[in-house]
Formats: C-alpha cells, sequence, structure tokens
C-alpha cells in the first residue's frame, strides 16, 4: 500500500527481494513525497498480491493515480532493486472497465434509484444515480472450463461426462455434489446470481445425463 501506518512486518513485492517492516514505507514516502502526503491525507490506497502481479487500488482521481504509478515505479527501482517498466503499470477505471480479480469480474456502475418525496400535498419523484460496487461472475470463462472438462458444449448446453461412466451413481452423485459445493461458496459474494445458477444449472443436468 501508499503510505500504511502499520508497525506489523509484511512481505511486499517477491519474497526472494525483499522481506521488511511497513513502517519503512512510512518513513521513504514522507521523505520523498511530502508535498503529495500534505495535499492529500485521505488516500483511501489498497495493495494486493494476486498471480505474480500487483494490484493497486484507490478512488483517487486518473492524473493522481497517473502519479501514484510513476512514485512506485522509482520506489520499486530505487529502494528495493526491482525493475519496473511503467509501461507495464496499467490503470483502469471500474466505472468504465471491469478487472477480473479472484475468479470475478469486478466493476463500478451507476444504478438509477428513484426516491419519492412528499412536501405539503404535492408529491414528486427524484431521480438519483447511485454508485454501487458490483462483483460478477465471469460466465465465459466458466462455460469454457466447463467445455474442456465435458459437463456442456461450448454452447453452454450440459452434457453427459463419459469419463465416469464407469463410476458408481453414489460416487458420481457425490463429485457433482462437491463441484457445486465449492463452486456456492467460492462465487456467494458475487452480486448478480444468475450466472452462478446458471452454472449449477449445468452440472446438475449433466450429473443426471451421466446418471442415465
Amino acid at each position: 500500500s501508499s503510505h500504511l501506518r502499520l508497525t506489523s512486518s509484511g512481505v511486499l513485492l517477491e519474497r526472494i527481494h525483499f522481506y521488511g517492516k511497513v513502517d519503512y514505507l512510512v518513513e521513504v514516502f514522507a521523505n520523498g513525497f511530502q508535498d503529495i502526503l500534505r495535499l492529500y491525507k485521505d488516500l483511501f490506497m489498497h495493495y494486493v498480491r494476486y498471480q505474480g502481479k500487483a494490484i493497486l487500488a484507490s478512488k483517487d482521481t486518473p492524473l493522481l493515480m497517473n502519479k501514484w504509478k510513476y512514485y512506485f515505479v522509482n520506489l520499486w527501482q530505487w529502494n528495493f532493486h526491482v525493475w519496473s517498466q511503467p509501461g507495464r503499470v496499467h490503470i483502469k477505471h471500474l466505472h468504465k472497465d471491469s478487472i477480473n480479480f479472484l475468479g470475478y469480474l469486478s466493476s463500478r456502475r451507476r444504478n438509477p434509484l428513484v426516491v419519492r418525496s412528499q412536501m405539503l400535498e404535492n408529491g414528486f419523484l427524484i431521480d438519483n444515480a447511485m454508485k454501487k460496487f458490483e462483483t460478477a461472475i465471469p460466465i465465459i470463462p466458466m462455460i469454457e472450463s466447463l467445455t474442456k472438462a465435458g459437463f456442456c458444449n461450448p454452447l453452454g448446453n450440459p452434457i453427459s461426462k463419459p469419463t465416469w461412466a464407469d463410476s458408481s451413481d453414489c460416487h458420481i452423485i457425490g463429485r457433482f455434489v462437491r463441484i457445486c459445493r465449492n463452486l456456492s461458496h467460492y462465487h456467494s459474494g458475487s452480486s448478480k446470481k444468475k450466472s452462478l445458477y446458471r452454472i449449477k444449472y449445468i452440472l446438475r443436468v449433466s450429473c443426471v445425463k451421466s446418471l442415465a
């Protein structure tokens, strides 16, 4: 993260490169970027690593995010001796694009919200646009994975799984139940359940056809 005020030790970048306290980052940013920290006290920065990539999330403006991009590149190069090219650091606006993260498609959209208010005897409607952070299941990659596993065809139509034909009915049902349970637990945080219901439908029909 950018200026985390923490005292616990953490692993930053790759383990083979750097182990250190997060306190050191506070000192580096306080000395090197005094002006930017003075102007922006509440930066709302989040830093995570996923599949060998660093992901930095913030609610700042595109101009400030672009500055942070170069600040972090310089920080990695001069303090951690890790070479990183600015061109490989991409900035995505969640209200325009979505990002594939931990099996979810994360995006921020504006949902219309109608609020009815009444003043004296005259009623009127107010339409407000509310920003909402949504996490959807990437249905196309999921169907592609189910197709490769032999649960459906490329169009998403369930098919029997011939490789399990020699297994007992209890064994087949048990494997399908475990797959559905794992998917339900992992993707239960999705804001849109229709994609999850479709995946579970494919698995259930595939199970029935495999038992036939």
